[in-house]
């Protein structure tokens, strides 16, 4: 059984580490083809493409400039580490001690834009590529047609050597899952979901506590060293409970 999460635009390579441990990231040869491909663009062409900020544009040419294939602790940092979106608030993985790593480089994968796909402990450097970007390559007109099926496969063969049950749980966002062939896969997919009450009591998703919430989620089934998928519904995190009548076999939901 694996988790699957998205990255985050927000990184952290400043603070201090909780653990040395690390890994290689396994496609790098298809991350340094995408990086010749953006040494390509100007700032200006970076900015329109990504839609972000001049200053943001410059930042990540430069990192476009400085990205090395080889991976170190001098120039890279542990992805879960590296990452502190809201996804990564919930994860809270500095507070992991060294046995709770060994699981998550089991039980958890990360999708990545520049990567593919990422186990925790891999070597990332500073960078900024939304699986969403609509970049031209001899592969075809966006990232999902670049990776094609390399992240399915490679994610295929980490699900035979994992613990537990023939199960994905796919805690990413739509924009990231979608670079995976689910049929090409053929493991089962469970894909929670996480509410809030509004004022009115009706249960809705708010974005960035949903985010939190997969991480939290995360964690937890790190934590557990959860095998499965019926232990799913029992969790608890944030404040979040299961809803029986709402929840399908393939989407539970969580509502607070």
């Amino acid at each position: 059984m694996l988790t699957v999460l998205s990255p985050a635009k927000t990184l952290d390579f400043e603070s201090p580490l909780p653990t040395k441990k690390h890994s290689e990231p396994r496609l790098v040869g298809q991350s340094a083809g995408l990086i010749e491909i953006m040494r390509t663009k100007s700032p200006a062409d970076i900015a329109s493409l990504m839609h972000i900020s001049d200053d943001l544009a410059h930042l990540n040419a430069t990192r476009y400039a400085e990205f090395t294939p080889s991976h170190d602790q001098r120039n890279s940092r542990a992805a879960v580490l590296a990452f502190a979106g809201d996804v990564y608030q919930g994860l809270d993985a500095k507070t992991f001690d060294a046995r709770d790593f060994t699981e998550a480089q089991k039980s958890i994968r990360i999708l990545s834009g520049l990567y593919g796909l990422l186990r925790p402990l891999d070597l990332i450097q500073p960078h900024r590529l939304e699986m969403g970007t609509r970049l031209a390559s001899s592969r075809g007109a966006t990232l999902y047609d670049w990776w094609g099926t390399h992240v399915t496969d490679l994610l295929r063969r980490d699900l035979d050597a994992s613990p537990g049950a023939d199960v994905l749980i796919n805690l990413a966002s739509q924009e990231y899952f979608k670079v995976i062939d689910g049929k090409r896969l053929g493991a089962r997919i469970i894909s929670p979901r996480f509410e809030d009450r509004d004022a009115n009591g009706e249960p809705r998703i708010v974005s960035f506590h949903a985010k939190k919430a997969r991480g939290t989620m995360a964690a937890w089934l790190v934590r557990e060293r959860v095998r499965s998928a019926a232990k799913i519904a029992d969790f608890e995190g944030d404040g979040y409970v299961y809803d029986d009548a709402r929840s399908t076999k393939d989407q539970p939901v969580f509502v607070r």
